[in-house]
C-alpha cells in the first residue's frame, strides 16, 4: 500500500511540474490590436490620442513643453527616432509597466504640466 501511495505521489508531482513548465514556457500570440480598442483604453485611462500632424504642430512650436518617450526596444531607437526623444523601452505586459513605474517616475520628474507624449 505504501508503495502506491509513493508512485501515486511521485505521479502527481511530475504532472503537476510538468504542466508548470508547459505554461511557463507555452507560445503566446498577441493579437493585433485596432485603433478602437486603442482609443477605448485611452478614454480609460484618461489619456488623449493626438494625430501625427498635430504632434508636429505643436513640437514645432513648443518643443520645450513636450517630452517624447519612444516606447521601442535599444536598437530599435538606435535605428532612428524622433530628434529630442528619450528612450524608455517598455513591455507590452503589465509586469512590464509595474516594475518600471519608479524608472518612469524619475524620467517624467516632477512637472505635471508637461505634455508627454509615448509612441
Amino acid at each position: 500500500m505504501e508503495n502506491r501511495r509513493t508512485t501515486f505521489l511521485a505521479l502527481a508531482a511530475m504532472i503537476l511540474t510538468l504542466g508548470a513548465l508547459w505554461h511557463i514556457h507555452r507560445p503566446v500570440i498577441l493579437q493585433e490590436t485596432t485603433l478602437a480598442e486603442v482609443e477605448a483604453e485611452a478614454v480609460r485611462g484618461g489619456y488623449r490620442l493626438i494625430t501625427t500632424e498635430a504632434l508636429a504642430e505643436l513640437y514645432r512650436q513648443q518643443r520645450d513643453k513636450v517630452l517624447l518617450v519612444d516606447t521601442r526596444q535599444d536598437w530599435e531607437y538606435r535605428s532612428g527616432h524622433i530628434q529630442g526623444a528619450v528612450n524608455f523601452p517598455l513591455e507590452p505586459t503589465a509586469w512590464s509597466r509595474w516594475r518600471s513605474q519608479a524608472r518612469l517616475a524619475a524620467l517624467l520628474g516632477p512637472d505635471r504640466d508637461r505634455l508627454v507624449v509615448f509612441y
